[in-house]
């Protein structure tokens, strides 16, 4: 299984508290099948009000992995797709003030971490990648570090979480498909179980 400890590259801020799940991913798209195709619809209506001027459209944060948000980030519904759509953007780890409780669950069943760091951090980071959007970053699970240009601040994350991404335990569906030979040993000595 795939194990996750250090993500690096650029980084997108996405500046705003109590930004939802809505507002992730609009109703609209919840109607899909499958999760394709979501990630050219996130925020799709903050970018639509934005005039092309949101982050996601922005020509310098194309191809940024880390998202860089404020508190209570993922509020509202708890919709699977909203992770999904900022996942299928690009983004492979987020770092915030505060998330909300399911949209993190979310996060983690599809292998996103999720770290906080202090608000006057978050702040001065989000006015670095304004300022220079080239600047490196990077996530460190296994350290609890966030890097930002010269910046190196301690990270929160749930420790349960962060144990699962290092030792590669995160991938429910992953640990079903490798142990498929000792589930089908278990059932075969189930009574209530005829295949």
């Amino acid at each position: 299984m795939s194990q996750i400890r250090k993500i690096s590259g650029q980084a997108v801020p996405v500046i705003g508290n109590d930004i939802d799940t809505d507002r992730i991913i609009p109703a609209r798209f919840l109607r899909c099948v499958t999760f394709d195709g979501l990630g050219e619809q996130a925020f799709a209506d903050d970018r639509a009000q934005a005039a092309e001027q949101h982050p996601f459209d922005l020509p310098q944060y194309q191809g940024a992995n880390i998202l860089v948000v404020n508190g209570n980030f993922g509020c509202g519904s708890s919709r699977e797709h909203a992770p999904q759509s900022l996942a299928r953007w690009g983004i492979k780890a987020i770092v915030g003030e505060s998330f909300a409780e399911i949209f993190f669950g979310n996060c983690i069943a599809i292998g996103l971490p999720c770290v906080t760091v202090n608000p006057e951090i978050v702040e001065q980071i989000q006015k670095q990648l304004q300022a220079q959007p080239d600047t490196p970053m990077t996530v460190d699970l296994v350290n609890k570090a966030v890097t930002c240009g010269d910046l190196v601040v301690e990270a929160t994350a749930d420790e349960g979480a962060r144990q699962m991404f290092i030792e590669g335990s995160w991938d429910n569906c992953g640990q079903l498909i490798q142990n498929q030979s000792a589930i089908q040993k278990t059932t075969e000595k189930l009574p209530y179980v005829a295949w």
